[in-house]
């Protein structure tokens, strides 16, 4: 099998209708699945989410493999986690999207290797010229200057204090964490500044950082949302296949919440026929094991998301594929996807109505939300600079 550019007018998609309807869109990704050129092997992606590694969308040419007739058994390798050292100028990124609780927020890693199939992030890997497919997953970049960006920005004059989020786009916990210690190098920044600060994972490795977070959260400056999107730990497997499990999502709320650190849950995304018969459930396990708030989001499909999406469901549950656009889609006014500000978290119409008023109901009656922690932002300070050599400046 060899690769080459693929021929515009020989490509079936290429003048497809921009809007199609479930069967069709279900029937384009049985044929991808069917494709040994599209579909990445099993054995080479082991421990992957993505099925496939498309080009990226702003790449200029398409590639497809082909039969070179040299009928040559090839055995290729499977796909290792590269990581690339990026170094950014600043650190901080603003948000002014009125439906997110923040305004700024820090991404020590671009892409996750924790490769969950639905990742909301994936589009942006194409801003580096690669996939949203395996690319995500396989190639993170890695910004370890992060700490050092991050207290010049907060020692600037005109600096104003809100609280950071930690992990809104890639988890900040991912496995490279281990290695690269970026997240707690930033949070050792934050706690010695009485900067607040809101992290999102569903990594276990969080509780790691129980010694700074437990000292921050006793000034009201720390807080950790915990992703579980499923119990079903065969589930998790094929969706999140290098995250933590089910069971280690619980037992890190407990740890964190005996360390005295605000925990809340989020049951994202919630998948229509795949997972939204758990939203109760994963309310009720995460509320015994210590979670005070909770919160939810359905299923996003930014851009070339929408077919990796339906990608992974030809490949993993065939039969559902139809089912569950056909609900989405009800839930998007009749796309695969609505940005509009107001109801991309939740949807619209009768099916996303039943999931938030399910969702509403089981928290209230399980005591979640009734109190918001608001993090501090009064106790921020500057220390003064270490001594040191003298500045010629």
């Amino acid at each position: 099998m060899s690769v080459r550019v693929k021929d515009p007018a020989r490509d079936p998609f290429r003048s497809r209708p921009a809007k199609r309807t479930p069967l069709e869109a279900a029937e384009a990704a049985r044929r991808r699945m069917d494709d040994t050129a599209y579909r990445v092997e099993v054995d080479r992606r082991r421990g992957r989410g993505a099925s496939a590694n498309p080009s990226g969308r702003y790449e200029p040419a398409q590639r497809e493999g082909f039969d070179d007739g040299w009928e040559i058994e090839e055995e290729l390798p499977s796909l290792p986690t590269e990581v690339i050292v990026e170094k950014p100028r600043t650190i901080i990124t603003k948000n002014d999207s009125p439906d997110i609780l923040f305004e700024k927020s820090i991404n020590p890693y671009r892409g996750c290797e924790h490769g969950c199939a639905y990742c909301f992030a994936r589009p942006t890997h194409a801003f580096q010229g690669l996939s949203s497919g395996l690319d995500f997953e396989t190639k993170i970049f890695a910004k370890p200057n992060a700490a050092e960006l991050l207290e010049k920005e907060l020692r600037a004059s005109n600096y104003q204090p809100t609280t950071i989020a930690l992990g809104s786009n890639t988890d900040p916990y991912q496995p490279v964490e281990r290695r690269f210690r970026i997240t707690r190098s930033i949070l050792e920044v934050l706690n010695r500044m009485n900067h607040p600060v809101g992290i999102v994972t569903k990594s276990a490795l969080v509780t790691r950082d129980i010694d700074i977070l437990s000292q921050m959260a006793e000034r009201q400056l720390a807080k950790v949302a915990i992703s579980v999107t499923t119990l079903d730990p065969k589930l998790a497997r094929r969706m999140e296949p290098r995250a933590a499990a089910p069971a280690k999502r619980l037992e890190t709320i407990r740890k964190l919440t005996d360390a005295g650190i605000p925990v809340s849950v989020l049951v994202a995304p919630i998948i229509p026929a795949i997972n939204d018969h758990e939203i109760e459930a994963i309310l009720k396990a995460c509320a015994e094991s210590g979670a005070q708030e909770a919160g939810y989001v359905l299923l996003r499909l930014p851009h070339d998301l929408k077919d990796l999406m339906r990608d992974w469901l030809a490949e993993h549950y065939p039969d559902k594929l139809k089912h569950v656009f056909t609900l989405l889609q009800e839930a998007r006014g009749g796309k695969d996807y609505e940005s509009e500000w107001s109801t991309r978290q939740s949807g619209v119409g009768p099916y996303a109505w039943m999931l938030g008023r399910r969702f509403e109901t089981t928290a209230e009656r399980l005591g979640l939300n009734r109190r918001n922690l608001r993090l501090r932002k009064d106790l921020f300070t500057v220390p003064p600079k270490e001594a040191g050599q003298l500045s010629l400046f």
